[in-house]
């Protein structure tokens, strides 16, 4: 494909994860223009995108030759094939997370990606969360020694059914470990690679519940023990992060503030973009030093998603979200639901 001045991107759906993420992220981007998006009834989109062409179809979207890069944000369930009909299109494709239902749907669209010569990737954006940026660095640094435990939460309180919503149906495939456990199994696996096996347990917590509304899952390695977890009904939630080492301690509070941000009109990349106050920052508890001392957060940084989609479709460079990770997080969560089913832990394998 000939890239000029910008790309021109298609969206596959306009509910919340378009309208707060991908929409303001690529209007920011001078290297991306947003051609079309798909909605089949409604015109919401030409509130926030004024001017904006609206496909009744999906295949209306692809076939409209100014659209190079499909976004592909719409229910789980729909992700495979929308991102197969996107590449078979000859367009380049981003998947929202959970990439797909199952490993071997994951690594059919890989293959065919290969084939066709377009990039596939994921939007795994919280690899930009300033906390995880934080931790990262303290991990580089050595601040805390030889790594020990690692835990990272993320609770939320939400003690009602929100009726009509596809998330809450038990035949959609989905549940908090499919909405919330990409991200945090991501981060897991940046920091510490795919583990040797998987504990876990899920349950339905709310009442009225069918979908699983919290998890705890343990990875396995040989040297550091992982600890992921989410609830909906955390009124008081646990810490962001909490980190063990030999030398000290580190604990997050709190939530990356870009996605409030975005979703109150704030515009990504300006002053102050991604920054949070200092009462937000960790503490951390080091050996030789008296006391807790608060760690600043460094700036998060969800702009950088396509701005190395960008330089990966244009300049051919190395994509950041690799699929093949994203199909690993995949292989998590499906060893996730079998050790819940069979009440054991599961064993990894990469045959």
């Amino acid at each position: 494909m000939t890239i000029d001045d910008t790309i021109g991107v298609g969206l596959a759906a306009f509910g919340m994860s378009g309208r707060v993420f991908h929409a303001p992220l690529l209007k920011a981007n001078r290297h991306f223009r947003i051609q079309r998006v798909l909605e089949r009834s409604k015109d919401e989109a030409r509130k926030h995108l004024p001017g904006i062409l609206i496909s009744r179809s999906f295949e209306e979207l692809l076939a409209n030759e100014s659209v190079q890069l499909v976004v592909i944000n719409t229910p789980d369930s729909s992700h495979y094939a929308l991102a197969k009909q996107g590449l078979e299109a000859g367009k380049h494709v981003v998947v929202e997370k959970p990439f797909t239902r199952t490993v071997a749907e994951a690594e059919e669209l890989i293959a065919l990606s290969r084939r066709v010569g377009r990039v596939l990737t994921v939007f795994q954006n919280r690899r930009w969360d300033g906390d995880f940026l934080t931790v990262q660095k303290i991990l580089r640094d050595g601040l805390l020694g030889r790594l020990v435990d690692y835990e990272a939460h993320w609770d939320r309180y939400r003690n009602f059914i929100q009726q009509g919503s596809w998330k809450e149906r038990a035949d959609s495939g989905t549940g908090l470990l499919q909405n919330l456990g990409p991200h945090l199994i991501d981060q897991a696996l940046v920091l510490f690679g795919m583990p040797e096996a998987v504990t876990a347990h899920l349950r339905v917590v709310r009442t009225g519940g069918a979908v699983s509304d919290w998890y705890h899952i343990r990875l396995h390695y040989p040297n550091v023990g992982v600890v992921l977890s989410s609830s909906y009904l955390a009124r008081d939630p646990s810490p962001r992060f909490v980190l063990h080492g030999t030398l000290g301690s580190f604990v997050k509070h709190g939530i990356d503030p870009q996605e409030q941000a975005l979703a109150g009109g704030g515009t990504p990349g300006s002053r102050g973009w991604g920054t949070e106050p200092e009462s937000a920052w960790g503490l951390l508890t080091a050996e030789g030093t008296p006391e807790k001392r608060k760690v600043e957060t460094l700036p998060g940084n969800y702009t950088a998603f396509y701005d190395n989609l960008y330089d990966c479709i244009a300049h051919n460079g190395e994509i950041a979200v690799r699929p093949e990770e994203a199909a690993d997080v995949i292989r998590i969560i499906e060893a996730a639901t079998k050790s819940d089913a069979e009440k054991r832990t599961v064993c990894l394998s990469r045959a």
